[in-house]
């Protein structure tokens, strides 16, 4: 809709990772490149942890980019997303995630069918990645069975390299006594955080101009920018849900400059937010915790999409991930449940407070 309006190539901001639009901001950039050491070292682990939405798989897609154009690393690289895998079932899901067969055998042999996979890649002159995402979901035995994967060896050096992504917990994970040989085996850590007020201007300016922005065509005040910041908090996915929703509103209305009113108009949108303006501060921190609510229950769905695309990348595996697909959609629905109660109670403190403040306003002076 919008795209042919303000004659862009393709939708600037579109929910799936795709490493065209990757933004090196400070953090990111230096994520960025504790992975490319990584790469470089061929051993040990990398983690990168960051909040819900700053751009951890993103990052993952850039570097795989940069891996399949430059076939000189000779690095034979896999992505795992795991949803609470127990310990015989990561082994399975590493095994299957390489293209290897899995069904109808024990731990034994799966076992001995990976190593002899990491030996022959080894052979031809190739390293053995493997990516874990969403890593806090793990239990520890499961972390442990990664760590004791690590321990095939060649002469001393190792077959398996992993880079371990997952969101603020698993730094805590991490901390547990029973974690202490894995932590031994870290070579480098990176946590991601939001963006600045000014990298989310230049964020929002990058993806633009991938997609052939001109500036005749579409411009932002200095304060849209800032109210932007504002709703977004600086988190890259909650930018590209609000602006996708704010070029929507631009294309509905026929503007082509954004002010911070219009960005006021989006944000109360999304937020459903009927108050008036009095206690305008109190209503933008409600704003952004309804923000952090939906995107809350949008890691859900994006955690359900994730495992749907498992199963139809292995359609021979669809038995065991169908089962955890209905897990997760069970697990859903209190989720849902739990973000509704959250949600009306607050909008009972807004109201409460709203009209505790117009009752004091109404109040004579002595």
């Amino acid at each position: 809709m919008y795209t042919h309006y303000y004659g862009f190539t393709a939708k600037p901001f579109q929910l799936s990772p795709d490493p065209r639009f990757f933004f090196g901001s400070r953090a990111h950039s230096r994520a960025l490149a504790y992975l490319r050491y990584g790469v470089s070292q061929g051993e040990g682990f990398i983690v990168i942890t960051g909040g819900i939405g700053t751009g951890k798989t993103t990052l993952v897609k850039s570097l795989f980019d940069e891996l399949h154009s430059n076939p000189s690393h000779h690095v034979v690289a896999a992505q795992l997303v795991t949803t609470q895998l127990e310990a015989d079932e990561m082994l399975r899901s590493v095994v299957a995630a390489f293209g290897l067969p899995y069904e109808d055998v024990g731990k034994a042999v799966l076992l001995r069918r990976f190593e002899d996979f990491l030996r022959e890649q080894a052979q031809q002159g190739r390293r053995v990645l493997l990516v874990v995402d969403e890593a806090q979901n793990l239990p520890l035995p499961s972390l442990e069975e990664l760590r004791m994967l690590s321990n095939f060896q060649i002469a001393e050096a190792p077959l398996l390299q992993s880079f371990l992504l997952g969101q603020d917990e698993f730094r805590m994970t991490l901390q547990d006594p029973d974690m202490e040989q894995l932590r031994q085996r870290v070579i480098a850590s990176c946590h991601l955080t939001p963006l600045s007020d000014s990298e989310t201007r230049n964020y929002i300016e990058h993806r633009l101009q991938i997609v052939g922005w001109q500036s005749d065509e579409l411009r932002f005040s200095d304060d849209a920018y800032t109210a932007i910041y504002r709703y977004t908090e600086g988190i890259p996915r909650r930018v590209n849900v609000f602006c996708d929703r704010l070029l929507l509103y631009g294309f509905l209305e026929e503007l082509r400059e954004f002010s911070a009113d219009a960005v006021d108009a989006v944000g109360q949108e999304l937020t459903q937010d009927d108050h008036p303006v009095a206690g305008s501060g109190r209503t933008a921190r409600g704003n952004r915790s309804r923000l952090r609510v939906s995107h809350a229950m949008e890691q859900r769905l994006t955690e359900l999409e994730s495992a749907m695309d498992t199963v139809l990348k292995y359609p021979e595996w669809q038995d065991v991930q169908m089962e955890r697909l209905e897990r997760r959609i069970l697990q859903l629905e209190p989720a849902i449940q739990a973000l509704r109660r959250h949600l009306v109670d607050l909008d009972r403190r807004m109201d409460d407070t709203l009209s505790d403040e117009v009752e004091t306003e109404q109040q004579p002076l002595s």
